[in-house]
């Protein structure tokens, strides 16, 4: 199935945040309560604001996923927990690798699916950080594409 992808406005930026929330809560068994609480308002105050947005919508405008790119980095994918494992996040990947250039994001290491998706979309390991950018204890692996296809 082919998806467009959309730009997303500021004003949209409260159903980012329930999807975002909505998702991690999802495939982020790992994080504590606190931690979804520390970081749901730096998304929506400073990080979404950071990024290039961009998204995939129903047919009511509804965003079913999106993804924030800034200097070549992937720096957020998700998609709804209800539309997963549709091709959404594949879309938003691929249209950030060719009308982004995107070719680096990290992942968390506690977080294998996402890991094991960018690897089969072409991504290789380059490196692991024990702490998250926050200076959490949540490992992030660095990847790197290396391979265009």
């Amino acid at each position: 199935m082919t998806y467009p992808i959309s730009k997303i406005a500021p004003s949209e930026y409260p159903e980012i945040v329930a999807l975002w929330e909505a998702s991690v809560r999802a495939t982020h068994d790992f994080l504590k309560e606190e931690d979804i609480l520390f970081f749901k308002p730096l998304i929506l105050k400073e990080y979404l604001k950071a990024v290039d947005l961009n998204c995939v919508r129903d047919d009511d405008g509804v965003i079913l996923g999106f993804s924030g790119v800034a200097e070549g980095n992937l720096e957020m994918l998700f998609v709804h927990p209800d539309h997963a494992g549709k091709g959404i996040g594949k879309a938003l990947l691929i249209h950030a690798i060719k009308s982004q250039l995107v070719s680096k994001v990290d992942v968390n290491e506690q977080n294998p699916k996402a890991t094991q998706f960018y690897l089969k979309n072409g991504f290789e390991i380059i490196g692991r950080s024990e702490l998250d950018g926050t200076g959490k204890p949540y490992p992030i692996l660095h990847l790197e594409l290396l391979s265009k296809g």
